[in-house]
Formats: structure tokens, sequence, C-alpha cells
């Protein structure tokens, strides 16, 4: 007897689950607004030098004729276009700048103030603090340091909400992004505003990790994959309603604000939301346990026959006791994984293939405003991909096999990307095209990553391994804002890169045995076995196999 057997009796995604289960795939949709507004908070339009003619108060970027830049601004060596980080050192004038008049060049200077193209945004934390040209890695620095919070979050809330409940870290995770998400949108400068968009970050993982958490373990097992998917297509949707606020709200400080004030709604759920009933017969706290399961039991218009709460503190006792034991005992570390040559070359893959899938994604995320044409529209479209992306897990995932999904998303993900080096300059649309399919492909990857991973590794050292999976990840998100720069200096180049790197992630996969209806290794020596010869481990029942999916999800 266990609470997968209480969730049988009430039903295993019934009138309450539902209700709650909706409720909680809410908190996605800001987390999305966290993960995705630098976008537009740190847009950065075109720009160039304030000329010394210019006045600072008056001058427009459009002021300045396209077709004066060449007797202002030197070319760039490497590109050829015109260097707007620095200009001609003469003597301005109308006559000068139209080409009617000559002048003595005296070497170039580096620009002190700069005029921004308004056209496409008011402002934003770039134009605001000029961190362009000499100081371009400062907003790069900014999106990477956000992720270093996401990751740090993962560890910090992952252990809260182990040791102190579900419930009290949810909203200890609202609170303080709401407060840190006001104040990064008045911040007076990049410091605080830095610092206070990486303590969001961390909030993310606390608000989004523990409500998942929370759902997932009240419904059935049956249920699991659907609502597992279903709870990433909030945060795709939350994605695309993103450019809904940046397309009305033009100032990146109310922008910011904006964003972050939808966070109040959840506050009500401190009265609606129940704590885990699972974690609490965990903790031995049965009868604030037994007050939720009944409480579900009246609400779905079941009853609980009493024998099986009486099973169930007979069981937690137990447990109890085990758990005792095992403290003494080593605990299983990542070196484990990384001792024998079988286990330590899938682990290695594996560590590969979720760097390049978060690393891509958030690459490709947070690239759609090096694309070229309607830059929210194509925001929108690389969030809408998302949807069927995910949908597509739900019907190929248990029929082709998990290394066939991942292998093949990779792949048409690098194939995608790789093709925008042969596209003319002259069909933007084609590259976008080519962006966005990607962007669908490296997303199911990253769906499938999860399910195709808590299968590898073995049971003993599962939880380890799949942290440890996590934080690679969280490597290649810090990453992926610096890989954003390169598209200065040739539009395609982060796609190129983010195309080389799944093509590569999806052909080495190919080594990594299938799991889809094999044994899953419980010991150490089973994951040596296993992909090497016939492992001599039971075939767990799909009740088994969904419920490790959903807690390796929740650990990463």
């Amino acid at each position: 007897m266990g609470y997968d057997d209480v969730i049988t009796h009430l039903g295993e995604f019934g009138r309450y689950q539902k209700r709650i289960y909706l409720l909680l795939c809410l908190p996605a949709i800001v987390c999305a607004f966290h993960k995705l507004a630098g976008v537009f908070l740190l847009a950065r339009p075109d720009y160039r030098c304030l000329l010394p003619h210019e006045d600072a108060a008056t001058a427009r970027f459009e002021s300045l004729p396209r077709e004066h830049w060449t007797r202002a601004y030197p070319n760039e060596s490497v590109t050829g276009k015109p260097d707007t980080c620095r200009y001609y050192n003469v003597d301005y004038s109308g006559d000068y700048l139209a080409g009617n008049q000559t002048a003595t060049l005296n070497g170039t200077l580096q620009c002190s103030s700069y005029v921004y193209d308004q056209s496409k945004y008011l402002n934003s934390a770039v134009t605001e603090w000029d961190m362009v040209c000499g100081r371009s890695l400062l907003s790069a620095t900014s999106d990477s340091l956000f992720m270093v919070g996401v990751l740090l979050g993962s560890i910090i809330f992952g252990q809260m909400s182990d040791k102190l409940g579900r419930k009290p870290t949810f909203f200890a995770s609202l609170v303080t992004q709401l407060i840190f998400g006001v104040i990064a949108g008045v911040a007076p400068e990049y410091f605080t505003y830095t610092i206070s968009r990486l303590i969001v970050g961390a909030t993310t993982s606390g608000v989004f990790l523990v409500a998942y958490v929370i759902a997932m373990e009240m419904v059935g097992a049956s249920y699991r994959l659907f609502a597992g998917v279903a709870v990433q297509m909030f945060f795709s949707v939350g994605f695309m309603l993103t450019a809904g606020f940046a397309y009305f709200i033009h100032d990146w400080r109310w922008l910011q604000i904006a964003l972050t004030l939808p966070g109040l709604l959840f506050m009500c759920y401190y009265w609606i939301i129940p704590e885990s009933a699972r974690w609490l017969l965990s903790k031995g706290r049965n009868e604030e346990a037994f007050v939720i399961i009944e409480k579900a039991a009246k609400a779905n218009r079941v009853e609980i026959p009493s024998e099986i709460y009486e099973q169930l503190i007979e069981e937690a006792a137990e447990k109890k006791k085990k758990e005792q034991l095992a403290s003494s005992e080593p605990s299983a570390s990542v070196f484990d994984l990384l001792r024998f040559p079988n286990l330590r070359r899938k682990t290695l893959l594996i560590f590969f293939d979720w760097f390049v899938n978060s690393g891509v994604y958030y690459g490709l995320s947070w690239n759609t405003n090096n694309l070229g044409g309607n830059q929210l529209v194509n925001f929108v479209i690389s969030g809408a991909v998302e949807i069927p992306a995910y949908t597509l897990l739900l019907f190929t995932l248990n029929r082709w096999g998990r290394r066939t999904i991942l292998c093949s998303t990779m792949l048409v993900a690098g194939v995608s990307l790789l093709l925008t080096i042969i596209v003319p300059q002259s069909m933007n649309w084609l590259l976008i095209t080519c962006a966005m399919i990607g962007k669908m492909a490296i997303t199911s990857s990253y769906g499938t990553i999860y399910i195709f991973s808590a299968e590898q590794f073995p049971t003993v050292v599962r939880n380890v391994g799949l942290g440890a999976s996590s934080m690679v990840a969280r490597v290649g998100g810090i990453l992926a804002p610096y890989l954003n720069l390169l598209g200065e200096i040739w539009r395609p180049l982060p796609l190129v890169v983010c195309g080389a790197l799944s093509f590569t992630a999806g052909l080495l996969s190919l080594l990594l045995p299938e799991t889809l209806d094999k044994p899953m290794p419980e010991t150490i020596e089973d994951g040596e076995n296993f992909g090497k010869r016939q492992a001599t481990t039971r075939r767990p029942s799909k009740e088994e196999e969904l419920k490790v999916m959903i807690n390796g999800k929740a650990t990463s």
C-alpha cells in the first residue's frame, strides 16, 4: 500500500485534482515572463555615435541620413559595415556630410555618447546605460547571471521544499519574486538591476518547480505523462504573452513591473492550494495529510476506506526505519557514474545532450531580435512552435522510442539551423523559417531528455545523475547570452553554432541504448551492463516508469 493506491481510490485525475492542477499550471506563465523578459528589457536597437555638431537633447537617429554615414563612421575590418562605435575626427558641417566639402582627417575617436533608433523600442536598459560597443558584454552578463540565479534557485528552493514543505517554499519564492521584480524595474543603475534579476531568476525555480511538484504528486500514474507535458505548454503560453506586454508597454521599467505584478494574483493560493499530502505523509504528519485526502475525496464524491489510513500509518513507520538504517550507509555520488567505462561513456553523452539542449533552447529563444523582420512576430512564433513540439511527444514517446525521438529531433534542429549558412540575405523569411523549425525540434528534444536520462541512470544514483545533468544544462543557459553576441558579427552565426552543436549531439546520442520497454537499471552494476549486454534487472511497470519520469523532471 502506498500513496499511489490512495490516488487510485480518489480517482487518478478527479475533479479536485483537475482544479488544483489548473491553478498550479498558471504560475508557469509568470515564470515564462521573467525568463524571456530579457529579450525586451535588454533590447539593443540600432545605434550610432553622437557627432560633435549634434545636440544630445535634440539629436535623433534618423536625423543623419544613411548615405552620410560613410563620411562620419569608418568601416569595420570584419564586416565592412560602418563602425558606429567610432567616428572620424574632423570638423563636421552639413556640407561635409553631404560630400560637398573636404576636410582633413585626424584619425578616429571613440564614442562618448550615442543616439538610438527608437522606431522599434522607446528605450531599454541597454540604451539607458549605454551597454553597446565596449560595454556590450554587460547586457549578456546580466542575462547570464539571471541563469546563474536559476541554477542557484533549483538547489536552494529544491532543498527547502523537501525540508520545510512545498507550500511555504512556493510562497516564499513568490513573495521574493514580487519584491525583487519591482526592484529590478526601479533600479537606479546596472548593478542593482542585475542582482535583482539574478534573485528573480532563482525564484522562477522556486515558483515553477514547487508548483510543478505539488501538481504531479496528486495526479495518478496514468495521467502524469499528459500532466507533465501540459504544464510546459502553459510556459509556452507565457512565452507568447510576453510579446503582448512588450507590444503595449514600450518603456522597459514599466514593462518589468507589469510582468511582475501578475504574481500578486497567486497570493490568494494560500487559502486554496493544499500542502502535498504525499510530503506530509513522508514527514509523519499523518493527520494533516488525512484532512487533505478527505477533502479531495469529498470533492470527487468518493469514500476512502478506513483501513487505508491505517496501512498508510504503518507504511510511514516502516519507511522511517529504513531511512534511519540507510542514513548510516555512504550516499551515492556523481563519481559513481564516472567510475566504470560504459556507465561513464553514457553519463558524459547525457551531460552533453543536456548542455546542448539548454544552450540551444535559450540561445534561440533570446535570439529573435537578431533574425530581422518584425521582432515581436518572431518572438510570438518562437513561443507558438513549442505547442506542437510538446504535443508530438504525447503521441510518439511511447511508440517510437526515446532515443529515436531524441536523435531525430536534434538532427532536424541541427540541419535546419545549419542551412541558414546558404540562405540568401534577401530571403529573410527563409532564415526565420529555418530558425523556427530548429526551435520546434530542440523543444521536443528538451522534453525527451528528461525521461530518457531518468531511464538511463541506475536507481541508486538516479536523483544524483539528474541533478548533475540539470547543473550541466544550466551552464548551457548561462553561456547562451554570449553566444547571441556573435550575431553582431554575422546575423546567422548564432544559428550556425547552435546547429553544429545540435547536429553533433544528435549523432552522438545514437551511441546511447534505447530504454523504451527495457528494464531500468537499479544498481551500479546494472547501469554498467545496460547497453553493453542484456541486463538482468526486472522489468518495471508502466506506473513505475512514469513515476521515474516525473521524479526526474522535478529534480531538474
